[in-house]
C-alpha cells in the first residue's frame, strides 16, 4: 500500500491525484485545499472516475503519508515576470504547509514557486532531513532542454542543474558535440521563457509538470533508484551551501539517496554560481 498526500489541489496538485490513481502510483490519496469547495470538487470529479481507490481529506493524516506533495500557493500568470517573484505572495502558505508536516515520515516534494526556496525553507523549518525534501523542476527544465535540442538537430542527453527560473543552467558539455557560447545563450534564453506562452494561452501549465511529478512519485514510491535531476538542499555539493538547487540525484523511497557532482565547463560552472549566490540570498530573506 502506497500513500501520497497532495497539499493544494488545484491545476497541478488535481492533476497528480488523477494520475497517481489512474496509473496505481498510489492506492490511498490524502487531499487537502484551504478551499472547501474546490477540495470537494476534486475528491467528488475523483470519485466519478470509479477508480478503486481510498480518498481522504482529514489533515491530520497526512503526516503518517508514504509521500506528500506540495502544490499549495498562487501560480504564475502573464503578470508574474519570474517564478522567484512569487515568494512574497506564497511565503503564508508555505508557513501554513510546515504546520502540517510537523512529524511527517515521508518524502516531501515541493513544487509550489518558487519551488527551490520553498524546499530550502521547508527542510529547515520541519526538521525533515534533507534527504527527505525534494525539489520538483529539474525534470520538466530538461524537458524542454531536450525538445530545444531537437528542433536544432543537437543530439546527446539533455539535463538542466541550478535554479527552477532564471538562473537554471542548461549543461552543454554533456552533449554529443561542442556548442558555441553564442548558441548556448540563445537557448538559455529560450528556455526561460519556455513556460510563458503555454500560460499566455491557457492560464499555466498542467501537462508537463503533472506527467513528470508523476513519475518521480512513482520513483519514491515504487523505490525505483533511478537518477533524474531534482532540487536538493546541498550542504557542500558544486561547492554550495545554504540553498537548494537542481542537481544530478538517485531517488527511492528514502528521498534522494545521493548527489552526483558532475564537471561542469567554465560556462556551466559559472552560471551554477550564479544560480546559488541568487537563491542562497532568497533562501536567507525566507527564513530570517
Amino acid at each position: 500500500m502506497a500513500c501520497l498526500a497532495v497539499v493544494g489541489v488545484g491545476r497541478i496538485g488535481g492533476e497528480v491525484a488523477y494520475l497517481a490513481a489512474s496509473l496505481g502510483i498510489a492506492d490511498e490519496l490524502i487531499l487537502y485545499d484551504n478551499v472547501p469547495a474546490l477540495l470537494r470538487a476534486q475528491v467528488l470529479d475523483l470519485k466519478h472516475t470509479g477508480l478503486d481507490i481510498t480518498i481522504r481529506t482529514d489533515v491530520r493524516e497526512i503526516r503518517n503519508a508514504d509521500l506528500c506533495v506540495f502544490s499549495a500557493g498562487l501560480p504564475r500568470n502573464p503578470s508574474v515576470k519570474t517564478r522567484a517573484d512569487l515568494l512574497d505572495a506564497n511565503m503564508p502558505a508555505t508557513r501554513d504547509s510546515a504546520g502540517l508536516l510537523k512529524h511527517f515520515s515521508g518524502v516531501l516534494i515541493t513544487v509550489t514557486n518558487p519551488m527551490d526556496v520553498n524546499n530550502y525553507y521547508l527542510c529547515k523549518t520541519t526538521g525533515l532531513p534533507r534527504e527527505r525534501c525534494i525539489g520538483f523542476g529539474g525534470q520538466l527544465d530538461s524537458a524542454r532542454f531536450g525538445l530545444a535540442l531537437r528542433e536544432r538537430e543537437i543530439g546527446g542527453f539533455p539535463s538542466v542543474l541550478g535554479e527552477h527560473g532564471e538562473h537554471q543552467v542548461p549543461l552543454f558539455s554533456r552533449l554529443d558535440a561542442p556548442i558555441a557560447t553564442p548558441l548556448r545563450e540563445e537557448i538559455l534564453s529560450e528556455l526561460r521563457g519556455a513556460s510563458m506562452e503555454v500560460i499566455k494561452g491557457k492560464g499555466g501549465t498542467v501537462f508537463g509538470p503533472a506527467l513528470h511529478l508523476a513519475r518521480l512519485a512513482r520513483m519514491v514510491l515504487s523505490n525505483t533508484r533511478e537518477p533524474a535531476v531534482c532540487s536538493s538542499v546541498l550542504d557542500g555539493e558544486y561547492g554550495l551551501t545554504g540553498c537548494s538547487l537542481g542537481v544530478p540525484v538517485r531517488i527511492g523511497r528514502e528521498g534522494i539517496l545521493e548527489i552526483t557532482e558532475w564537471n561542469l565547463d567554465p560556462w556551466e560552472a559559472e552560471k551554477m554560481n550564479a544560480a546559488g549566490a541568487f537563491v542562497s540570498g532568497l533562501c536567507k530573506k525566507a527564513v530570517r
